[in-house]
């Protein structure tokens, strides 16, 4: 049953994601640090943000950039120090912005001293912090394919027998049902919400539960290794064990909880995020990331085109389903997507366009919107000339499996790379037109995009009508309308082939969001019930007249406009 929306400052939020080895070097290594963002402080204020969530900054050998923990009580060195980070974290709340930390928790790195401990022996204490196994006549335990390519499973000499590793094999599963590992991560985040953060981005979350006996995979292809996600995503005691969590930690503080949840549906998102009996506030659903796949599953290994119905379905069903029952997360990219306006816009003749009316289209939905690092000033996907560019393992393990072992055209593998990898969200923040884009006075751990001297946050901040100021619009517009927040979503012109338009009702007030998601000019009729005499313009990206009574209308190509009705 739908109930009215209870406020919540998480709600009211907006939330800026760093990647901190991609964000801006204080000290001339080529690599993001902390001191870099200490010193961009005042340009995320001046955007208007509410929370920056940090990817990982913990201790970390970095075979999966920052997602291996080697350490989840201190600083990467390339980052930092632990001072560096009090600094951090005062300077973000001096300045009225909260910090949430990405907490990665299904996995350590396999440098762990956990798991140094349990690859000793087999009646080691921490032996039961993972997931081993013998295995069967010479073979891996079961037919999962890991998420990084090969097998999830790695046979370790030392004892003899295979530990579980769902994404690299430096990245070796913990073992949920072993109330030691429970306590020990409650304890861990303890030890950091009383430093004073502000909530958790919980990676891969919802992996944490695994089907007991570890049975193989259904077999849907000729691979080697299948797809096992029915064994461990949305586990048998997932819920028990995030209820737990619930109890003994994030009860006790006011924070944001987000959980990255791969897989979900929207009952499943229901019974995450509640506000009676879930244990998150909201979660991240990947359904609208697959629809410019050529098939389920295979959505970083093909490129497809996406149609407009299909983005209506998905985010319709999420927007209704989890109205008054849950809390959606709004996002078009974070650091595991590509850029969004290469992605959903046009970043070509229409890229200040596209951007603007992606940014309309994430932020007036219901749920707390997420602004990826370069979204504010257009980023766009990074053309790499070779695999020798890219430095995603799981890039690179892609285009190696699919050129070497299956024997894919290389120039065709790049051609998907360019469209659906990592990287492309990962190339540094473009700062300026100086070498290097501003982000370093050395040599950058991964090439900046070529545009830069085009596209860079000095040219935003000198351009009244840049994407940055759209975006800052937008924020403010947000805070000063709790319709944009609380509001209830309906679709409208459902079938139309080109325009995205839904209605924002709350109580009396309405508001009327139209989006032309396409290179050419769109023309429709509004349906009855959203003809009025005056429409105020609240916010567009075109030059438009206001005040006007009108029920047919006319958009432009990638022409956003909001309207209070």
């Amino acid at each position: 049953m739908r109930t009215h929306p209870t406020k919540a400052w998480w709600k009211e939020s907006v939330v800026y994601q760093i990647y901190p080895r991609s964000f801006y070097d204080s000290n001339g290594d080529g690599i993001g640090d902390l001191r870099g963002i200490i010193q961009k402080l005042d340009y995320l204020k001046e955007l208007g943000i509410d929370v920056v969530w940090l990817s990982p900054v913990y201790q970390s050998p970095n075979d999966d950039n920052g997602y291996d923990i080697s350490n989840y009580r201190d600083i990467m060195s390339e980052f930092g120090t632990l001072a560096d980070w009090e600094e951090l974290l005062a300077g973000m709340h001096q300045r009225g912005i909260k910090l949430v930390m990405d907490l990665v928790v299904n996995h350590t790195s396999d440098e762990h001293p956990w798991f140094v401990e349990a690859r000793q022996s087999k009646d080691n204490p921490y032996r039961d912090y993972y997931i081993w196994h013998p295995g069967a006549d010479g073979h891996e335990p079961n037919n999962w394919v890991s998420y990084f390519s090969g097998s999830t499973w790695q046979y370790d000499e030392a004892t003899g027998e295979y530990y579980l590793h769902l994404f690299s094999k430096k990245q070796p599963d913990l073992n949920w049902e072993n109330p030691k590992v429970r306590a020990e991560v409650y304890d861990m985040m303890h030890w950091w919400l009383r430093k004073g953060i502000d909530g958790f981005r919980m990676d891969v979350i919802n992996m944490i539960s695994k089907t007991p006996g570890l049975p193989d995979a259904s077999v849907t292809s000729s691979a080697r290794y299948q797809y096992g996600g029915q064994h461990y995503i949305n586990g048998p005691r997932l819920l028990e064990f995030l209820g737990e969590m619930q109890q003994e930690v994030l009860s006790k503080y006011d924070i944001m909880t987000v959980g990255e949840t791969p897989d979900v549906n929207t009952q499943d998102a229901i019974d995450l995020t509640n506000e009676s009996t879930g244990p998150l506030n909201m979660v991240f659903q990947f359904e609208h990331m697959g629809i410019d796949a050529a098939a389920a599953g295979s959505e970083r290994r093909s490129v497809s085109p996406w149609k407009l119905a299909d983005l209506k379905r998905v985010m319709t069903r999420w927007q209704k389903d989890l109205d008054g029952r849950g809390w959606n997360s709004i996002y078009l990219t974070n650091h595991d997507q590509p850029r969004t306006v290469s992605r959903f816009g046009n970043d070509r003749e229409y890229r200040v366009e596209s951007a603007k009316l992606l940014a309309t289209f994430t932020h007036l939905q219901q749920g707390t919107p997420y602004i990826y690092q370069g979204d504010e000033i257009g980023m766009t996907n990074t053309p790499f000339d070779s695999i020798a560019d890219y430095r995603d393992i799981e890039t690179v393990n892609l285009y190696h499996e699919l050129v070497n072992e299956q024997g894919m055209d290389a120039e065709a593998v790049l051609r998907i790379l360019h469209a659906k990898s990592r990287d492309n969200a990962r190339t540094p923040v473009q700062w300026d037109n100086s070498l290097h884009a501003g982000f370093t006075t050395g040599t950058p751990w991964i090439k900046v995009n070529s545009n830069y001297t085009a596209i860079n946050v000095e040219q935003a901040l000198a351009d009244p009508d840049s994407i940055f100021y759209y975006f800052q619009k937008l924020i403010r517009l947000r805070k000063a309308h709790p319709i944009i927040v609380y509001g209830t979503y309906d679709l409208v012109l459902n079938d139309h082939p080109q325009i995205y338009a839904f209605t924002r009702t709350l109580e009396s007030e309405r508001l009327l969001v139209l989006l032309n998601f396409s290179n050419e000019a769109a023309s429709c009729t509004l349906p009855d019930g959203l003809t009025t005499d005056h429409f105020e313009l609240l916010i567009a990206n075109y030059q438009v007249e206001s005040g006007m009574a009108f029920d047919t209308v006319t958009l432009r190509p990638y022409e956003a406009r909001v309207y209070r009705l």
